[in-house]
């Protein structure tokens, strides 16, 4: 998705009209920012959410017109302890975070002894990007497509089984979503990453997974895996000829989802000036080359309050499957 990332348009996007958006720009240019900011990731490096911290953090001093964006990994939880890391921090527009569905949307249905409520305890920024999943299976199950592995889960006496990075993780939910959906039975296996998760249906530990498609992507092309389906309502670039799993199940969509938010009860102008700066930066041609090609990544951007809004629509899909399947993270 290509962004307008002209003045105008980033004006249009936070509801100001573009005579006031330069006189905005230049008031908040000198107030923030003045020192590093820091930017929690809730999970550890090398995932996801850590690759867009550090790319989007190459271009921010350019973007924000000076000022450093320190990436800090505060895992554990599903997300949460870096979430309330950020949730107690000060509101200041120094202490931001990847906003993840489990510490900003749903951590409080899976941990209900969290300290925090994700969906009172955040300022949403910015949407940032959605990235895909992929339903894959070890290569010698014997199901050429979604509809094969639905019926082969239903036959079998024996339970099929399948891989989660961890309980409550967006891939889990999205596991829960398809059996909810097919009516097919499978237990499932919790391993502690994406990683783990592909090296058991290589060991053939595992019958299948839903994954992002980054992870995915290498061992699906090296056949050590086998892609039935993308979770996206729309086929996807990165894998020519493998349909939507909603062709099968209809109405199938599970995505993962990034963006930047920060503490309750930041300053309107600052939120206004921080959107304004990563909407910026995702607009960037080299970061959505890097973005796509290494995540299939969609880019989104926009308001605060579509972010807001969006976060609050995923809690209310999810929240059902997770109170269904009795999920726990504790």
């Amino acid at each position: 998705m290509a962004l307008d990332i002209t003045r105008r348009g980033i004006a249009r996007l936070l509801g100001l009209g573009a005579a006031t958006a330069v006189p905005f720009a230049a008031r908040a240019q000198g107030a923030w920012p003045n020192r590093p900011v820091r930017l929690v990731v809730p999970f550890g490096p090398g995932g996801a959410a850590d690759t867009l911290a550090r790319v989007v953090a190459q271009p921010f001093p350019q973007a924000a017109g000076g000022g450093s964006l320190v990436v800090e990994n505060r895992s554990g939880g599903g997300g949460t302890i870096g979430g309330g890391a950020v949730a107690t921090a000060r509101p200041d527009g120094y202490n931001l975070m990847v906003a993840d569905m489990g510490p900003n949307a749903v951590g409080k249905e899976l941990i209900p002894a969290l300290s925090y409520d994700p969906l009172r305890a955040f300022t949403p920024i910015v949407h940032l990007v959605n990235l895909p999943l992929v339903l894959i299976t070890r290569a010698d199950l014997g199901a050429d497509d979604v509809a094969a592995l639905v019926a082969l889960a239903k036959s079998r006496r024996q339970p099929l089984t399948y891989a989660a990075p961890s309980v409550g993780h967006p891939t889990h939910l999205a596991d829960e979503l398809f059996l909810s959906q097919s009516g097919a039975r499978s237990e499932a296996v919790q391993y502690r990453s994406g990683a783990e998760v592909l090296r058991s249906l290589v060991a053939k530990e595992t019958d299948w997974a839903i994954i992002s498609v980054s992870s995915a992507l290498p061992f699906v092309q090296e056949g050590k895996v086998k892609a039935l389906g993308v979770a996206n309502p729309a086929p996807i670039a990165a894998l020519p000829g493998v349909p939507p799993i909603a062709a099968t199940l209809s109405g199938f969509v599970a995505t993962t989802w990034h963006g930047i938010a920060g503490p309750a009860g930041m300053a309107p102008d600052f939120v206004l000036r921080i959107n304004e700066v990563f909407n910026a930066i995702i607009g960037r041609p080299e970061v959505q080359e890097n973005l796509a090609r290494t995540q299939g990544a969609e880019f989104v951007g926009g308001t605060p309050e579509a972010f807001a809004a969006f976060i609050r629509r995923e809690a209310e899909r999810w929240i059902p499957i997770i109170r269904s399947a009795n999920i726990k993270a504790e």
